[in-house]
Order: C-alpha cells, then sequence, then structure tokens
C-alpha cells in the first residue's frame, strides 16, 4: 500500500546530483571512475564504499549508483527533470506577470 501525499515535493534525480556536486565538489563522473579503477560493481560493494570512503546518505549513493551502472539513463533523467524545472519556471513567472496586469 503506498501513501500519496500532493503536498510533499519529491527530490528529483538531478536534485540529488547537485547535491552531490554542491557538499562534494565531484560529479557523477568522478565517482564513476573511481568506482571502475576499484573493481566495484555489485550494488551492495558500491553503496557500502558511497556511504563509508564518500560520506553519501543513502539516497545519494543510490543516485550515483544509477550513473554509475547506467549514465545514459542517468543523464536521461537529469535532461527531463531541467526541462521539468524550466517548465515550472516559466509557469510560476506566467502566472505572477498575469496577476500584475
Amino acid at each position: 500500500m503506498s501513501l500519496s501525499m500532493p503536498w510533499v515535493k519529491r527530490m528529483t534525480y538531478k536534485a540529488y546530483i547537485d547535491n552531490i556536486k554542491a557538499k562534494t565538489a565531484k560529479d557523477p563522473e568522478y565517482y564513476r571512475a573511481v568506482a571502475q579503477e576499484k573493481g566495484l560493481a555489485k550494488h551492495s560493494e558500491l553503496l557500502a564504499w558511497l556511504k563509508s570512503d564518500c560520506g553519501l546518505g543513502h539516497g545519494h549513493a543510490n543516485a550515483i549508483i544509477l550513473y554509475i551502472r547506467d549514465p545514459e539513463l542517468a543523464k536521461k533523467k537529469i535532461r527531463e527533470d531541467a526541462r521539468k524545472e524550466r517548465k515550472s519556471e516559466e509557469v510560476v513567472v506566467t502566472s505572477s506577470t498575469a496577476r500584475r496586469s
């Protein structure tokens, strides 16, 4: 059973990646390269490494794991989230402009 809470704004994949970049000054490619160097491939190995050695929380670590395992899908999700952000900003600007008229 899933609870629907429309008042709770879900964090986008792009937001997770943006937060990781802001807090660590490292982008997903960095983590991908290091994981490859270390020979980490299993989800459990990646999760343990990202949480213990890199200091990421569980959700942020999973966001990086998606990028490590399927960078094309991750990049697609980032682009989609950016597109949605721009659309929602346009709606806010348009509605606030309409109120002033």
